[in-house]
């Protein structure tokens, strides 16, 4: 133990340190730079001894960097994330071999000396005196271990890397004071051990675990004596000697080591010899660096949890402090991907949509009664190519995706139906529903200064035939525009804006749905993990749940492991258990005998959903749910400049593109596997018991419909004859850039910002 004088003098490990630093720091100094002449000597050590005792006592060392691991809810890993690629493991773990490799060509007398070599100065002088330059240098292992520190503690900071590695007498100083004290703290195993963990292989490599598994695909426990001296080898120079890209210059550095762990007694010439005559036997592992290397389709999902992780507050109070924790690492997250589910959404996606097609589709899972997001896929992969993108198609802007969402049409209507069902309108609710009609005017906003048709904006039907009266039912089941317009102007604005509020639905860039009539059509952007989560509370007899995707975090530093605090999902009443009810029995309809019977499911099980088709079928929805499992399906150019007529899709041809004919079989085979060989319960269905209507019998699908104006979604300019049914084609542009541009479009519905209605 160190001696101290009375007084509180100096140990005298100090008085070494100073010692040091008066007659050996100026040679070491000397070794690792080369001073232009013999006069600075007296001064770089005067200077070093007074800076000397102003550094710091303490060396900060900061955790080593780390993967992240992503799993999904069964633990099988979805990617790897990381600043810096490197495994932390203990000294027990490395080959021997790999241990002696360093030691010998890095620092032979490492065990020998202490935090400065004497011997080893005194030698790189003489060298590098005679060669007139910086031929050799005299940093121990120790002081190379520091160095790492301020490299590590730099991060990705171009200056503070600049500064951590520059060639000054300042630096020299401060790891030299540094490495008296890291050895007398941690001893020569512990230094070994940190410094076989910190110090860079090349290849994205950090530390030696990282290093033999980037070269040789295994453990460094399990390191041969060839494959250990040519890791050791790289340390000097990962560039010059470099295996995958200069193999012939790696095998000259490789046999150098084996030659000197011979020298220095740590095997013999004859094990040196024989491992000099073996090839490199490189078995090279590429970096899988990011969620887009992620496996089972789950990019985007990967994605999304480094936005939630790097946005919510759950995980730091600032995003510079979640930032700093996510490139710092050794985290291991399980989500709550559900591995069944997922291959379910990617098999239905590859079956149905080609990723070389003009449109692209995106469906999201999620489970009512947690929020758990189960599964999330789209048709355009998770990259930078042709036919590639880095926008989430599945979620808001605020978690990397499109600007605003994506306009839903129809699937809007049961937000409105079950509002009015709160305000106490049965479920054989009349309206007269025209084909054709104006905006209802006034109409009550939440504000008290009602809603006023001012130019005489009008709406209709898909088909002329569709006309009423309507009841609830009927209307839903055939996606009767003029209905729902009037439902609102019965209800009022207000209590509809309540409803999406307790359901959390908002516009993809995250504001509120405007008080406008034309929401009831489906006009706003909204995307489809929003939409899915909002028809889970029907699924979950009212109760709302804030959609979530991590379920535990586990984060190693400094050898020890730690839980961090991760969101919950937070439920809430959204409606009364009759209300959704009422709800589930109506979209039932849809599936069964209405424009969704191509998304119904055919193994028996309760299903509910409804199909939504927007202007110019430049987008087309399903949106649909089981007691246990609720799916999104959206169909569209993220552009919005495809309309969907004559157009292949997933190589099958499509005249007319409706919500239920290409999102509704995606929809149904996505939950059918998603759901095989699980209990998904049922739904608890409310008689509605109404005298007959006369009711025209007719074709319409969703009756998605918009002027031109922007109001309604309805159809103006022709029409479109199948069979015995009439599609008028409605004519309708949205403004460049609505999705991934500026924003100024899709906000105003009926106040006329050529967005349109979209049922």
């Amino acid at each position: 133990m160190p001696n101290k004088r009375s007084g509180g003098g100096l140990s005298v490990t100090q008085q070494a340190a100073k010692f040091l630093g008066v007659s050996v720091l100026a040679g070491a100094v000397m070794a690792g730079i080369a001073l232009p002449a013999a006069g600075a000597l007296g001064l770089a050590a005067k200077g070093s001894v007074e800076g000397f005792d102003e550094i710091p006592a303490n060396l900060k060392r900061p955790p080593l960097s780390q993967r992240t691991t992503i799993l999904d809810a069964k633990g099988g890993q979805l990617a790897t994330v990381y600043s810096r690629d490197r495994t932390v493991v203990e000294l027990k773990n490395i080959s021997p071999y790999m241990q002696k490799a360093i030691v010998a060509i890095e620092d032979s007398r490492f065990y020998e000396h202490g935090a400065i070599d004497l011997k080893g100065v005194l030698r790189a002088l003489n060298r590098n005196a005679q060669s007139g330059g910086v031929a050799e240098g005299a940093s121990t292992l120790t002081q190379q271990y520091v160095k790492n520190v301020f490299v590590e503690e730099a991060g990705d900071d171009p200056t503070k890397v600049a500064q951590a590695t520059q060639q000054t007498i300042g630096r020299k100083v401060k790891e030299l004071k540094f490495a008296i004290q890291v050895e007398e703290e941690l001893g020569k195993k512990k230094i070994l051990e940190n410094y076989l963990n910190i110090t860079f292989f090349g290849q994205q490599a950090y530390g030696v675990e990282a290093g033999s598994r980037r070269y040789f695909s295994k453990s460094s426990k399990d390191l041969t004596l060839a494959e250990a001296a040519l890791l050791a080898g790289i340390v000097q120079s990962p560039t010059r000697y470099d295996p995958v890209n200069d193999p012939a210059e790696a095998t000259k550095r490789r046999n150098t080591v084996l030659q000197r762990m011979a020298e220095v007694g740590d095997i013999s010439p004859q094990e040196a010899d024989a491992a000099q005559e073996k090839p490199l036997g490189l078995k090279v592992s590429q970096p899988k660096n990011g969620c887009i290397a992620a496996v089972k389709g789950a990019g985007f999902f990967c994605k999304y949890v480094e936005q939630e992780f790097l946005g919510n507050p759950v995980f730091g109070k600032t995003r510079e402090a979640r930032t700093k924790i996510w490139n710092q690492g050794g985290l291991t997250i399980r989500t709550t991907l559900d591995p069944q589910s997922q291959a379910s959404v990617q098999a239905s996606i590859k079956e149905h949509v080609y990723k070389s097609d003009s449109v692209a589709t995106a469906v999201t899972l999620v489970e009512p009664g947690t929020g758990k997001i189960l599964g999330m896929g789209q048709s355009k992969p998770y990259g930078y190519g042709k036919n590639e993108t880095e926008i989430n198609y599945s979620v808001g802007n605020d978690r990397g995706g499109s600007n605003f969402g994506f306009p839903t049409g129809s699937t809007f209507k049961p937000f409105v139906a079950a509002a009015a069902l709160e305000e106490g309108r049965p479920a054989i609710q009349e309206y007269s529903s025209p084909y054709e009609m104006e905006y209802p005017s006034p109409v009550q906003t939440c504000s008290g200064k009602p809603w006023v048709n001012l130019k005489g904006e009008k709406l209709e039907n898909e088909s002329e035939s569709e006309k009423g009266p309507y009841r609830l039912r009927k209307a839903m089941e055939l996606s009767v525009n003029t209905y729902f317009v009037q439902m609102i102007s019965d209800i009022g604005l207000c209590p509809v804006v309540k409803m999406t509020d307790a359901l959390h639905v908002t516009q993809g860039n995250g504001d509120k749905l405007p008080e406008v009539p034309a929401i009831a059509l489906g006009s706003k952007g909204i995307s489809p993990l929003t939409m899915a989560s909002a028809y889970a509370a029907f699924a979950s007899r009212g109760m709302y749940c804030t959609p979530v995707a991590i379920e535990s975090i586990t984060q190693k530093a400094n050898g020890q492991e730690k839980s961090l605090e991760v969101p919950k999902s937070t439920c809430s009443r959204a409606m009364s258990e009759t209300t959704a009810d009422t709800v589930n029995t109506l979209l039932r309809g849809v599936v069964d005998s209405g424009t969704g019977q191509e998304a119904g499911l055919t193994d028996g099980r309760d299903n509910a959903g409804k199909t939504g088709t927007t202007d110019e079928r430049r987008n087309a929805w399903f949106v649909g749910y089981t007691p246990t499992l609720s799916g999104a399906v959206w169909v569209g150019s993220a552009m919005q400049n495809v309309k969907m007529r004559n157009i292949r899709i997933g190589g099958e041809y499509h005249e007319l593109v409706f919500g239920g004919a290409v999102p509704g079989p995606i929809w149904k085979d996505a939950m059918t596997g998603a759901l095989e060989g699980k209990e998904s319960g049922q739904f608890n269905l409310v008689p509605i018991v109404e005298p007959p209507v006369q009711q025209p019998d007719n074709g319409d699908e969703d009756g998605d419909n918009g002027d031109n104006n922007g109001n309604n979604g309805g159809t103006t300019d022709g029409s479109t004859t199948d069979g015995n049914t009439t599609f008028p084609t409605p004519s309708f542009s949205l403004p460049e850039g609505f999705i991934q541009g500026n924003d100024n479009g899709g906000n105003n519905g009926n106040n006329g910002n050529n967005n349109g209605g979209f049922p």
